[in-house]
């Protein structure tokens, strides 16, 4: 009985946990489900593969609706034998979003378990970690991955603390099946940023026992700690190696090309170009919207109500005001110096209050630790703004330039503040009266004082950014002009809010150290205030209005248009461009199989071809990627599907096969190739001695390749000329994986033209099979049963001890 009401205060947390989550997001229990921007694209490209998961039961692991081809490793692929994957669904038992912020919540107060607060002030610093408006709005939009990992990470380091507190078979057990959780979250921007803060706090703690000369404890804690790593690394190598193997033919690597898409020598040889890994670069002032909402601007589109001078001024123009009331829902407001921001990355002005005090009064020096990575991911989300701090990470730190939206890495102080922050609570708390004092009054006008500054400062901006520009050429000086004004409004009424959440928070310690208010009574309140604050801030950027029926999340892009009926009354193998959507829209591929889609990791090659080819109008390249409709907008707005009667089908023989050395060559090549009679073959992508090898081939005038049977991981063809011929197949060329066989027999795959698959065929009808069997699915699936089961023996073992000892300590007593 003792030991229930031990872990009563943790079930209640828990249970806390899950009722507020599911508030919050309350349209949920109708069976609604939030609209996320992201997932929608998503849902574009995995349908082909979820499809075929519903019809077969089974995983094809490829598909062939988004770029034309490409493996499903980044589109939600399942694989056998992953466990880690299976406690991670059921830690998500709630209705998405929630689950999302449960895991927030959980993470975060395990994380203050391992730094030994109490379980009321841990409870309400996981809910003002989960209510930072940046993990609520990440949400909004869909980044869904990324949500993931950020949850996990609290867990991560309190396996880490608790190692190094030396409660080693806790710390073990959670370091363990959190790293593994937080791999197969899937993000490896959020975990590679992590790992920074990971140094610091195992430096802190190196340094603590190498003074101490505690080496026995230290080689212990690493001895726990890379077993943990191994078998979580393990857990999850299905989905590590495929990553890596694609990562290889994705965007995220560097291209063989030297020159760029207007024929100029290439300077930059990264694989993501300065700009675009800067492109969402945090202004140096704009940092301050950490402790004022909206300072500058909120969002870019912001809802400015009717006391606004926007809704004047719009009313003004003899705009029905039912209109003009959703007009300035929408408001670019957003000032800053980010090209895009759907809502400001606000931490808490009572967090960062709280934070601040216990900087003076948190006696472990773990708090060092802790401020010293907010301040690296502070200057590092600077990007090109602190170009000498951002250039040498960029150069030096390894794989920091395969990731882009640098700001993004604010994710490392958005959870290092809110620990600060309860630390500084129960700091507080606990120290004697004489001692506290001080400190309050100090951390008062440290945070008051930066507020009172850019009170008196608020002349110092003018309020403009570099998109106002656009907008004054749409809207014209006067719309400029009442904007900015309601910008300076929210500068100025940001401020006052947070001065007055402030002054609430101070008065309430201030009485707690006047005996006023009990212990429990202060935490109680501080931590309404808290996370009142963020709630509040949160709930103006994911309301209740973005959910939407299930139905409708299904079918994300609405009915088909009258184009995509016509185009699906064509039961032959094509596929489809869409030139609105461009690369970078998924509509396409969820009706259609695509040579566009959206991901963040898009096949190199097939965006080089675009790039170089395709934007240029190349229709020989249409041809060859077998493009028999292309969408595109008329001028009232309605898609259309024009068709293209030159489309070289599935497969055919060629003439001739050019042999070139390097990818330049072979880009060039496709300038003025004749798809549908010749090749451009480069031995920078081939085998030397396959190419040397190809000798005479010819076609006759009757020799075909034709599609028999049709699944994204298998294509069966027959093939009849009276020659040895060559055949291109309007398939993407990936080297890992696809196997061919000729007549049963197995042929090897040439890359030609650059993305296109081609195999040499003799003479005579044939039956030509292509299969995907990838055997890093094999080889990962494999190494992913083993260290399950050596996580599970490890947690046995260690259970067994612990009981052992606790058995033992019994006896004595």
């Amino acid at each position: 009985m003792k030991k229930l009401e031990k872990f009563a205060p943790h079930l209640y947390a828990i249970f806390g946990f899950i009722v507020i989550a599911i508030i919050y997001f309350y349209p949920v229990l109708s069976g609604k489900q939030i609209m996320q921007s992201d997932i929608a694209q998503y849902t574009g490209m995995a349908k082909e593969q979820n499809d075929f998961r519903n019809e077969f039961h089974q995983e094809p692991y490829w598909t062939n609706s988004a770029f034309g081809g490409m493996p499903t490793y980044q589109l939600g692929a399942k694989y056998p034998h992953n466990y880690i994957k299976s406690l991670d669904s059921a830690l998500r038992f709630l209705p998405r979003p929630a689950d999302y912020l449960f895991l927030y919540f959980l993470g975060f107060y395990i994380l203050l378990m391992s730094l030994r607060v109490k379980p009321l002030q841990a409870f309400f610093g996981a809910l003002a970690f989960g209510f930072s408006t940046y993990l609520i709005i990440i949400l909004g939009v869909g980044h869904n991955a990324k949500a993931h990992a950020i949850a996990y990470i609290p867990m991560v380091l309190a396996g880490i603390i608790f190692v190094f507190s030396k409660r080693y078979l806790i710390g073990g057990i959670v370091t363990m099946l959190a790293a593994g959780l937080e791999i197969q979250a899937n993000h490896f921007q959020m975990t590679y940023y992590f790992l920074f803060l990971f140094a610091f706090v195992i430096g802190f703690y190196i340094y603590e026992f190498v003074k101490e000369k505690d080496f026995k404890h230290l080689y212990k804690s690493f001895a726990i700690l890379g077993l943990g790593a191994v078998l979580a690394i393990g857990a999850n190598a299905t989905n590590l190696l495929a990553t890596a193997e694609y990562a290889k033919y994705s965007t995220r690597s560097n291209s063989n090309l030297t020159f760029d898409e207007n024929g100029k020598k290439k300077t930059d040889t990264n694989a993501m170009s300065y700009d675009y890994i800067t492109q969402y670069s945090y202004g140096v002032a704009e940092s301050l919207n950490l402790i004022a909402p909206k300072l500058f601007g909120g969002s870019n589109a912001e809802d400015l109500g009717d006391k606004s001078s926007m809704y004047q001024f719009i009313v003004g123009q003899n705009v029905p005001e039912t209109e003009a009331r959703d007009l300035v829902k929408h408001m670019p407001t957003y000032w800053g110096d980010q090209p895009i921001v759907a809502a400001p990355a606000y931490i808490g002005i009572v967090v960062f209050f709280l934070a601040i005090l216990a900087m003076f009064l948190e006696k472990r020096k773990i708090k060092y630790a802790l401020a010293g990575a907010i301040a690296l991911s502070l200057l590092l989300s600077y990007g090109k703004n602190l170009s000498v701090l951002t250039d040498f990470f960029i150069d030096y730190m390894p794989m920091y330039n395969k990731f882009r939206a640098v700001s993004s890495i604010q994710v490392i102080l958005e959870l290092c503040l809110p620990v600060l922050a309860i630390l500084g609570l129960s700091a507080y708390i606990n120290t004697e009266e004489a001692e506290r004092k001080k400190p309050l009054l100090y951390s008062l006008g440290i945070v008051g004082g930066i507020l009172i500054v850019l009170f008196l400062g608020n002349g110092m901006f003018d309020f403009t950014c570099e998109n106002d520009k656009m907008y004054a050429q749409q809207y014209g000086p006067e719309f400029m002009k009442v904007l900015k004004e309601d910008r300076a409004n929210m500068y100025m009424s940001t401020i006052y809010r947070s001065l007055g959440f402030l002054v609430v928070a101070f008065g309430i310690l201030y009485f707690y150290t006047k005996k006023t208010f009990s212990q429990f009574t202060t935490v109680l309140l501080v931590g309404i205030v808290m996370v009142l604050d963020l709630f509040i801030v949160a709930k103006n950027y994911v309301k209740a209005d973005d959910f939407v029926s299930k139905s409708q999340i299904e079918r994300p892009f609405g009915e088909p248009t009258e184009a995509d009926l016509r185009i699906l009354e064509d039961s032959t193998h094509f596929r489809v461009f869409d030139v609105d959507g461009n690369m970078n829209s998924a509509r396409s591929s969820f009706y259609h199989q695509s040579i566009g889609g959206y991901h963040a990791a898009k096949p190199k090659k097939m965006q080089e071809v675009f790039d170089y080819q395709i934007a240029k109008n190349n229709f020989e390249v249409l041809n060859m990627l077998n493009v028999k409709y292309i969408l595109k907008s008329n001028e009232e707005g309605n898609q259309q599907a024009l068709e293209n009667p030159n489309a070289n089908g599935s497969a055919w023989f060629v003439s001739r096969v050019k042999d070139v050395m390097t990818a330049d060559q072979e880009m060039k090549a496709l300038d003025k190739l004749k798809t549908n009679d010749e090749a451009v073959i480069s031995f920078a992508s081939n085998d030397a001695m396959s190419i040397k090898s190809l000798g005479k081939i010819s076609k006759d005038s009757t020799s075909i390749i034709e599609l028999m049977s049709y699944k994204p991981n298998h294509l069966k063809y027959v093939s009849d000329n009276s020659e040895n011929g060559f055949g291109v197949f309007s398939e993407m060329y990936y080297e890992k994986g696809w196997k061919a066989t000729i007549d049963g027999k197995e042929a090897e795959i040439l890359n030609v033209n650059y993305v296109l698959r081609g195999l040499q065929i003799p003479a005579g009808k044939h039956k030509i099979e292509f299969k995907f069997e990838p055997d890093v699915v094999k080889t990962g699936s494999t190494i992913a049963l083993i260290s399950t089961l050596l996580m599970l023996i490890a947690i046995g073992l260690g259970i067994f001890y612990w009981r052992k000892q606790n058995n033992k300590l019994a006896e004595i007593k």
